[in-house]
């Protein structure tokens, strides 16, 4: 499947390929997401905007060029921003491929590495070459004046113009806690949002820092995704509790959506309000306790990306979705097309009023 090779925000210009609970695949243009959803529905989407997290510098102990991506942390609080995770690569830019960028220097705990305006020491190696964990130095005025100067997006090769930050924002972005786009938000805009509300469909957001899609290493990429912190806001809690009990479907809006609202869920399906890290992983082997249906982009078989649809349908199904991409020219991952996809034999709920009562926002973790 071919990527997409410039930038867009919103739906207009994009299709739409649909997979409903019975596995039958049809076409449509992003536009028409609203026509898919059924008054009562409710729709979860990441405002997290992206930082430019892509910061190049030199190794101090060898002098060699390398280039740091920053790819989680432990909280979205604003100052809690010295230690990260990321992957290291060696000498290049985005305009070659990461699977064919060479290894970072050798790295050991201790070493400086001198990124811009900022300074790292690295404390740990994370069981592989590129994966380390680091510290930056300074207040965090000063990092995060540091990381808005120096780092760029981080971009992949198959969009060859340089991204500018706001490139990788959605429509709906707030605070900078993504380290790539929540991209699934792309099929949005405010008028798909009005035309949403227009059809009796209602809309919320949850704060999800979005860790990075590729490393070009097979054995890094299959750790992904990293441990992610989010946060679910107590009005989001309620209203997934009340479309759940009136017989709505809640509808994730990206992979980060999915990942977070089945990570705070408890056995029941009621999901806590709250911070907390996703350290899940979701597969065909999920079952999915509170998402009933997907708006995604299109991605390769085998990435975290795909592997995560598989909680939702059959593999035969997914299979027909691909194949139906490719065949009709569909564009892939961030700025490509997207798909919608329920899942198969998604539960009838019954149409109940009920007093809807949360507990108190809590930290989960």
């Amino acid at each position: 499947m071919k990527a997409a090779a410039t930038s867009r925000q919103g739906p207009r210009g994009a299709r739409l390929l649909s997979v409903d609970e019975h596995g039958t695949v049809a076409h449509h243009l992003a536009i028409d997401l609203p026509v898919l959803l059924h008054r009562g529905d409710l729709v979860v989407a990441n405002d997290a905007a992206t930082m430019p997290a892509s910061l190049h510098g030199l190794h101090l102990p060898t002098g060699r060029p390398l280039e740091v991506r920053l790819a989680a942390r432990r909280s979205l609080a604003g100052r809690d921003v010295a230690r990260f995770t990321a992957v290291v690569l060696g000498a290049g830019d985005y305009l070659t491929p990461t699977e064919h960028r060479p290894l970072p220097p050798r790295l050991k705990p201790g070493d400086q590495l001198s990124l811009g305006r900022l300074q790292a020491t690295v404390l740990d190696l994370l069981g592989h070459p590129r994966l380390v964990e680091l510290r930056l130095s300074g207040a965090s005025e000063e990092i995060w004046e540091g990381i808005a100067r120096h780092g760029r997006p981080i971009q992949y090769a198959y969009v060859p113009e340089p991204l500018a930050i706001w490139d990788t924002w959605t429509s709906i972005a707030g605070r900078p806690v993504a380290f790539e786009a929540p991209s699934a938000g792309f099929a949005l805009d405010w008028a798909t949002l009005r035309a949403m509300r227009s059809r009796g469909v209602h809309f919320a957001t949850i704060t999800h820092a979005a860790g990075i899609s590729s490393t070009g290493d097979p054995d890094l990429d299959a750790l992904l995704p990293f441990d992610e912190p989010y946060e679910i806001p107590h009005s989001t809690a309620a209203l997934i509790q009340e479309t759940t009990h009136r017989g709505g479907r809640i509808v994730a809006v990206g992979t980060t959506v999915v990942r977070a609202l089945e990570h705070a869920a408890r056995g029941d399906g009621w999901v806590w309000p709250g911070t907390g890290i996703a350290t899940n992983r979701i597969t065909s082997a999920t079952n999915l306790r509170v998402v009933d249906a997907i708006v995604s982009g299109l991605h390769e078989r085998g990435s975290s990306h795909y592997e995560l649809l598989r909680a939702f349908h059959t593999d035969r199904a997914l299979e027909r979705m691909t194949e139906h991409a490719e065949a009709s020219g569909y564009m892939a991952h961030e700025f490509g097309d997207a798909v919608f996809v329920v899942a198969r034999g998604v539960r009838l709920k019954a149409d109940t009023t009920i007093e809807i009562r949360l507990p108190e926002m809590r930290a989960s973790a």
